[in-house]
Formats: C-alpha cells, sequence, structure tokens
C-alpha cells in the first residue's frame, strides 16, 4: 500500500476555498440535503485540522456529501456514552465510510473504533482506508489495515493482469484472496 503525501493532499486545498462548517452535512435522517449524491462518513484524528480540510477539499473534487462528527450540533459538547451512540448511528446512515489512515489516527483509540463499525456496517463495498504519511513509510504494528480497500493513485503506468493499461487517476484497491486487487475508480466506488 502506498501512501499519499501530506504535501500531495494540499495540492487540493490550494484549488479550493478552506471548508466551512455550512460544507459539512449532517447526516440527520430528516435532513433536507440533496439524496444523489453520496454520503461520507469521514473517521479522521481530531488534532489534524490541516489534513481534514485538505482530504474534504480531495473528496468534495469528487461530488460528494462529507459528515464531520465534531462539526455536527448535535453531537455532545463533551465525550461521553451518549457521543458512541451517535457516532454509531451516523456510521450507519452514511452510503461510505473514510478513514484518514494517519499514523496518528492509526494510534487512534477513536479512530479504530470508528473503524471496526464501519467494518461491521459498510464492510469491505463501502468502506476504504485513505493513507496520508510525510514520509511513504508503511504503518507497524497495524498489519490488520491490509483487508481493507484503499485509495491509491495510478500514474498511468501500470498494468492490469490483461496487459491492458490502467488509466492516471485515484482508484480504489481492494485486496483479494489470491494476493490481486480489484481495482475501482474511486468516483465509480463513490457513487456505488
Amino acid at each position: 500500500m502506498s501512501f499519499i503525501s501530506e504535501s500531495q493532499l494540499a495540492n487540493y486545498r490550494s484549488r479550493t476555498r478552506i471548508f466551512l462548517k455550512s460544507d459539512i452535512v449532517f447526516l440527520n435522517e430528516s435532513s433536507t440535503r440533496i439524496k444523489t449524491k453520496p454520503m461520507v462518513f469521514l473517521s479522521h484524528k481530531h488534532e489534524e485540522l490541516v489534513i481534514l480540510q485538505d482530504t474534504i477539499a480531495f473528496l468534495n473534487t469528487e461530488g460528494v456529501d462529507i459528515y464531520v462528527d465534531w462539526m455536527d450540533e448535535e453531537m455532545p459538547a463533551y465525550t461521553n456514552a451518549n457521543t458512541a451512540l451517535r457516532l454509531k448511528e451516523k456510521i450507519k446512515i452514511a452510503n461510505k465510510f473514510v478513514l484518514v489512515a494517519t499514523p496518528n489516527a492509526i494510534r487512534s483509540k477513536w479512530c479504530n473504533w470508528e473503524l471496526g463499525l464501519g467494518d461491521a456496517a459498510k464492510y469491505i463495498e463501502n468502506i476504504a482506508l485513505f493513507p496520508i504519511n510525510r514520509t511513504h513509510l508503511s504503518f507497524s504494528n497495524a498489519e490488520y489495515l491490509k483487508i481493507y480497500p484503499y485509495i491509491e493513485y495510478e500514474n498511468g503506468n501500470g498494468k492490469y493482469l490483461n496487459g491492458a493499461s490502467i488509466s492516471k487517476g485515484y482508484y480504489v484497491k481492494a485486496p483479494l484472496v489470491n494476493g490481486n486487487k480489484r481495482l475501482t475508480p474511486l468516483k465509480t466506488w463513490l457513487t456505488s
């Protein structure tokens, strides 16, 4: 699994404005949001605001609505058991679950707990990791992450098993039992 670097991700921030609270969808079941757009629950480390802003800018270019828990006015002001119950509800309502997989997020108890909930509620078809790292190093002590699909950029030089070229762009790569990966263009995955 390769990682998008923080500097690569920052390129999306420069193309878009910084997100505002009004850019985040609250995932209320009675919400007036346009439901033709897919909804992504974004699991992330709260202290990584710049990475979060860049990830939101990146996903916005793919035409999705994004849910960020701490911007949801319905969440309790202080973390408690009700926070956990509300997060479970929000993960179930979302169409897709994406973990912004930074080294800090991987070490976070909350992000790992949310990933477990996402696994139970969405499993392989609707869950993906978005690995972000400063140095392109792999995550140690997190081998369990290798079972999940992940978002990765293809530069156009890769080949499918049949020899056909893989087009340039972002893909969700799902590990298969035989060691190969199933590639789905990110935009297709987000809307499926």
